[in-house]
């Protein structure tokens, strides 16, 4: 096995672990009311108020894969995340995003992009969020500023 495929192998077992931390903070998230759904309503909050975001998912289906403008708004929220200091990920199955964010009466058309919210009294913390942000710091030193995490199946 060569060093690149080491590297890849490692960064997949450390992508799927995460998966399953983000499908808990995603959980908690919404518990707590701390989650913002949707492209539109994200930008909005972080025009707002930015300080208030700690983390944000993009979610892209191989259906929207050629939409133009949801692909200019994914380069925006990018890079108003990376101004801001706000940790970021991408997944690969906005269906399963949208299953964990949503309740069975609701389901979001537009979970493209999920951001985790502070609320003002800061009593919700998740120590899954810290692994989060801890997987972003450490992929951002491998050059992957926006890692994919794959959401665990239900």
């Amino acid at each position: 096995m060569t060093l690149e495929e080491v590297l890849i192998q490692k960064s997949t077992e450390r992508a799927q672990c995460t998966g399953k931390a983000l499908e808990e903070v995603l959980g908690s998230a919404k518990a707590n009311d701390c989650l913002t759904i949707g492209v539109y309503e994200s930008a909005k909050v972080m025009n707002v108020d930015p300080d208030c975001v700690s983390f944000c998912v993009l979610a892209m289906d191989e259906e929207f894969e050629c939409d133009i403008a949801l692909q200019i708004h994914f380069t925006l929220i990018q890079a108003f995340c990376f101004d801001n200091d706000i940790s970021i990920v991408r997944v690969n199955d906005m269906q399963r995003l949208s299953e964990i964010v949503g309740d069975s009466a609701e389901q979001f058309e537009d979970a493209h992009c999920v951001l985790i919210t502070n609320p003002a009294e800061d009593s919700w913390e998740d120590p899954a969020l810290e692994k989060l942000h801890l997987f972003c710091e450490e992929s951002r030193s491998y050059n992957e500023w926006v890692p994919e995490i794959t959401l665990p199946e239900r």
